[in-house]
């Protein structure tokens, strides 16, 4: 693919989102900001957060990490059952009798003061980290097929995709991430769909022959029951629970969308038709991840060292024709400014009413705060991403879940043991306690290496548990 038509596709693309922008943005004051009015359609929203809980990451970093733990990655999407059935059940019903505008209010009603900011600061971190890297994804995609033919550097890249991002979200924010992330989730899955089919014709094959040359394959193992093995079934289907738990229903950036829907049962029925679609995604980016496998040793095309580089390399090297290319590099853009322009909005919006209290200043200095918070945290992916170019040396699905283990322990210890028990807590400790857990938990994945393989994406489990335990440490007699 030629570096005009790379550069035709993505200035058509931004052009999109900027028209759909300006007319969502129009009139929009903070209220649509943050909660877009409350008017949402829950059907919009759903197919809308196929491309935020997608991103990048499943994109391409799913499919290449096939060719190293092959299926098993599904145990934790058939995990995520029973985690999204605890959102909906348990967790939306109690944002909506709040009437939450930051799901981390809950936590100041409950304990306190220092227990609602620590939630939310680690809502604020493990989001940019998380954000960043998926966006980091897309950008090293740009650069290879757009900006480093033209001998552009990489961090003007990273400056350009965040400052296209900022251009399309700073006015209308959630009402506008609504609609422009439905359009992008379509791009998303007509990539996938033409990607795979293209595959298929390119090694003769039929639906049905794709079907059974991935069912005989060794990357068809679904199901690990070595308790050893890092992705021993009952680890990942555990940790599955938990992720869905903590990276969805104790997120601001997925549950700020839900938040926007017109009532609680609107919002509910969205969660479970998200779950069921999102379902049937993850087994074809297996599918097609087998398949580029199988595809590149009957050409006997050497596997980059980073799986991350596969599908792109494949796709964008002309193997599969132009279209493949254009797909790609549609998909993944798609993928990747879904998810990172809604957590834009998210870490705004948690930012400005966890930390700044905007609530209680007039609408036009409302407007001033969340224009220069939102510009902050614009700045902030660009550091970010510039740190994971020069330090990240693994996949970055297992990267993200690995920090998510650590980043998101906290969050689920903190809003557990407000749910499940009535018991108050020393808020002025919180803090400690929300650090010093990530540190127990690294101690013991790093000592329990040697004897079981460690917990792998279980640990996120293990660190909730201990935060649980040391806030049980720090209660006091009264009840809440």
């Amino acid at each position: 693919m030629s570096v005009q038509l790379a550069g035709g596709i993505l200035a058509i693309y931004f052009a999109l989102l900027l028209v759909i922008s300006y007319y969502t943005s129009k009139g929009a004051d903070t209220n649509a900001f943050f909660t877009a009015n409350r008017q949402s359609p829950w059907w919009l929203v759903a197919f809308g957060m196929i491309g935020t809980s997608i991103s990048g990451l499943t994109f391409i970093s799913v499919p290449g990490a096939v060719g190293k733990t092959s299926f098993t990655y599904f145990q934790l999407i058939l995990g995520h059952s029973l985690g999204y059935l605890t959102i909906a059940l348990v967790l939306m019903p109690l944002y909506y009798r709040m009437n939450l505008i930051s799901i981390y209010g809950y936590l100041e009603k409950r304990f306190g003061f220092w227990s609602y900011k620590t939630g939310s600061a680690f809502f604020l971190l493990s989001r940019t980290i998380g954000s960043a890297a998926r966006l980091y994804l897309a950008v090293n995609v740009l650069q290879i097929a757009i900006f480093a033919p033209i001998g552009v550097p990489f961090v003007v890249t990273v400056f350009i995709s965040i400052a296209l991002i900022w251009l399309y979200t700073h006015r209308g924010g959630v009402q506008t991430i609504i609609w422009t992330d439905t359009l992008q989730t379509l791009f998303l899955l007509i990539a996938l769909f033409i990607t795979i089919y293209l595959v298929g014709q390119q090694m003769n094959m039929g639906l049905g022959d794709m079907i059974q040359t991935i069912s005989d394959s060794k990357y068809s193992h679904m199901f690990e029951w070595d308790w050893k093995n890092p992705h021993f079934f009952g680890k990942d289907f555990l940790a599955g629970v938990f992720i869905a738990i903590v990276m969805t229903g104790l997120d601001q950036d997925l549950m700020q969308k839900n938040l926007t829907c017109k009532s609680i049962g609107e919002a509910q029925k969205n969660m479970f038709w998200f779950y069921w679609v999102l379902l049937f995604i993850n087994i074809l980016f297996l599918s097609l991840g087998a398949l580029l496998y199988i595809y590149a040793q009957a050409n006997q095309i050497a596997i980059p060292a980073k799986t991350d580089e596969l599908y792109p390399m494949l796709a964008l090297g002309g193997q599969f024709g132009t279209l493949a290319a254009v797909t790609f590099l549609l998909g993944i853009i798609a993928a990747s400014y879904a998810s990172s322009d809604s957590a834009l909005t998210a870490l705004t919006t948690s930012f400005c009413i966890d930390f700044l209290s905007i609530e209680k200043f007039k609408e036009e200095k409302r407007i001033k705060i969340k224009h220069r918070v939102h510009l902050g945290f614009s700045l902030l992916f660009f550091v970010v991403i510039g740190l994971f170019h020069v330090f990240n040396n693994q996949e970055l699905i297992a990267a993200v879940f690995n920090l998510a283990g650590y980043t998101y322990g906290p969050l689920l210890g903190l809003f557990s043991f407000g749910l499940f028990t009535k018991l108050q807590v020393r808020d002025k400790l919180v803090p400690i306690v929300c650090v010093g857990s990530p540190i127990i938990t690294f101690i013991l994945e790093t000592q329990s290496q040697s004897l079981f393989g460690g917990f792998g994406f279980a640990k996120l489990i293990l660190n909730g548990s201990i935060c649980f335990l040391l806030l049980w440490l720090i209660r006091e007699k009264k009840m809440a």
